[in-house]
């Protein structure tokens, strides 16, 4: 089944239509686009898959974590010629998009972590336990096996913020209510699939890191007044009302948020010219990591929004965690960060600032 719509909202004043298409598995596939998808899908084998895992709570940590047992088989590193990410070859098997070409494809991850219909989970003595409801998808950024946020070009960095827009819309509107678009990029990350590409978790329930956010602007946190007072010496570059700064109080080295110089909860709260400032921003920063760190940059992206029906004071940023501390030098996380919480810093954020403005 298919079905094309334009979508309610644009970035950069061209439409982007959205078609939907429902796999041989029974998971969802959306291609996101300037022109309307029209080819016709290769046919592709059914097969059972599993039901996201379970959450339990950790007592001392406050925290909920995440038992995915399905997922310690996932697709690991393929060859080109197996690549999952890749078109659909005429004639041969069908990958993940089903489609001999497509400029933006987002879809239902085959190995989530979360699902919307979780099976039950496992019943512990002393341990609170729940099924591990919510959404896992996969943002295919393009056809192309190999790019970043930086060459795909800033029309498709406008698809991509256009199709965020409307995953928002549908996972809040599902019942998610923390909705948190990501990309891992690098090996040093973890990432077991090269083609370029990004994930969206909604979450059953604001997670520990997101919830302490949420309650730091509610409590007065002022990010607006913060980036003011940190630019220009922390800045490395504004434009269309968004800035990209290193924070005065980063715990990675050369660490940077995008932000709206104006409080938003959310992109859906940005103005048509700050998107269009967001998807340039998005690519630029990745463009100076790469050039920083002389090669393909090792670095985590998240979009920090606001959870579900909004939260007061939020502002939202996009953070880049590098996880190189120089041409490379890996930033490991090792004893004191990982049971402390307690960052080691090797780079001063304002020496930081400087060096990325100068590549």
């Amino acid at each position: 089944m298919s079905r094309p719509f334009e979508l309610a909202r644009s970035v950069g004043g061209e439409p982007v239509y959205c078609r939907e298409h429902i796999k041989a598995d029974g998971r969802m596939l959306r291609l996101y686009g300037h022109a309307p998808h029209g080819l016709e899908p290769i046919p592709e084998a059914a097969e059972d898959l599993p039901h996201g895992g379970e959450i339990r709570h950790h007592p001392l940590r406050d925290e909920w974590n995440v038992y995915a047992a399905h997922r310690q088989n996932r697709t690991f590193k393929p060859s080109a010629a197996d690549d999952p990410l890749a078109p659909s070859r005429p004639g041969g098997p069908a990958t993940e998009i089903p489609f001999a070409d497509f400029e933006l494809a987002v879809f239902d991850n085959k190995f989530a972590a979360f699902h919307p219909r979780a099976n039950e989970a496992a019943s512990l003595e002393g341990i609170a336990t729940e099924p591990a409801r919510g959404k896992c998808e996969v943002v295919v950024y393009g056809p192309e096996a190999e790019g970043s946020l930086s060459t795909i070009g800033q029309d498709r960095r406008r698809v991509f913020l256009a199709a965020l827009l409307d995953r928002y819309e549908s996972l809040f509107a599902s019942g998610c209510k923390y909705v948190l678009p990501f990309e891992n990029r690098g090996d040093e990350v973890g990432v077991t699939l090269h083609h370029p590409h990004g994930q969206i978790y909604g979450f059953e329930r604001v997670p520990m890191v997101q919830q302490r956010a949420a309650d730091a602007f509610a409590g007065g946190y002022d990010l607006e007044s913060e980036i003011s007072t940190a630019m220009p010496e922390y800045g490395i570059e504004e434009q269309g009302g968004i800035a990209a700064l290193v924070p005065r109080y980063a715990r990675f080295p050369h660490e940077v948020w995008l932000a709206p110089r104006v409080r938003r909860e959310g992109p859906w709260d940005c103005s048509d010219e700050e998107l269009d400032a967001l998807a340039h921003m998005l690519g630029e920063v990745t463009r100076r990591y790469d050039a920083l760190f002389e090669g393909p940059a090792a670095t985590m992206i998240a979009f920090h929004a606001a959870p579900a029906g909004g939260s007061a004071g939020y502002h939202f940023t996009v953070q880049f965690y590098p996880l190189l501390r120089a041409p490379g030098r890996i930033k490991y996380l090792a004893s004191v960060e990982q049971h402390t919480g307690v960052f080691t810093v090797d780079v001063m954020p304002e020496d930081a600032a400087k060096a990325l403005r100068d590549v």
